[in-house]
């Protein structure tokens, strides 16, 4: 994953995925944390562009594919994560990787 930069440099919303691996698949159970450093407040979700799931909840947990984002108050939208149906895939750890790191990947089906 990647965090964005305001133009002080803060962080801004990230969007956390449990469990940690990149792509998220849909059969894999995943849920989304949004986590803003901004005002507290409800986070709104969004499912490809549009209002998904209750708002004011911090966790949602993934029940179908599509590109998911969520808008936390004072901190504004995340970085979009693509949840996919795919029946195979090659998974990375979704976090940041310094250059010469070992890295396991996944290959699942």
């Amino acid at each position: 994953g990647w965090c964005p930069l305001s133009p002080t440099g803060a962080q801004t919303t990230q969007l956390l995925v449990e469990p940690p691996w990149r792509p998220a698949v849909l059969w894999d159970r995943v849920t989304l944390t949004c986590q803003g450093l901004g005002t507290a407040g409800a986070p709104t979700w969004y499912k490809d562009g549009q209002r998904w799931g209750q708002e004011g909840q911090d966790h949602l947990n993934v029940t179908e594919s599509g590109t998911y984002t969520c808008d936390s108050p004072g901190t504004g939208h995340s970085p979009p994560v693509r949840v996919s149906d795919d029946q195979l895939v090659l998974q990375v750890p979704a976090r940041a990787l310094l250059e010469g790191e070992t890295m396991t990947l996944r290959c699942r089906s």
